[in-house]
């Protein structure tokens, strides 16, 4: 049960050093079904900051097609946004490892 406990936070804490592959690897290859959802948790919040970008550039690409340089001031707010999002994101993985960890 320690190694699952381990396995899971370093799911969450992969989001320093493998934050895609470490979450499917883990997936894919442990039986026990509380450690399949860490995976599958820490996935889903690591893939978070790279849609919030994909989404920023996809409306930062047609808004500076529709409204010229005027959308400037969106575009940064956009940034801004996705940032927050960003760090949001980064910390809970850090707060979910702990508390897998912990308990």
């Amino acid at each position: 049960m320690e190694a699952n406990k381990i396995l899971s936070s370093l799911c969450y804490f992969s989001v320093f050093f493998a934050p895609f592959l470490f979450p499917i690897i883990v997936y894919f290859v442990a039986k026990d079904q509380q450690l399949k959802s860490h995976s599958k948790r820490a996935f889903f919040s690591h893939i978070l900051p790279f849609l919030t970008i994909i989404i920023l550039a996809l409306i930062s690409l047609f808004t500076f097609n529709t409204f010229g340089d005027g959308a400037s001031f969106a575009i940064i707010g956009g940034f801004i946004l996705a940032f927050i999002v960003n760090l949001i994101v980064f910390i809970w993985n850090i707060v979910q490892g702990i508390k897998v960890l912990i308990g």
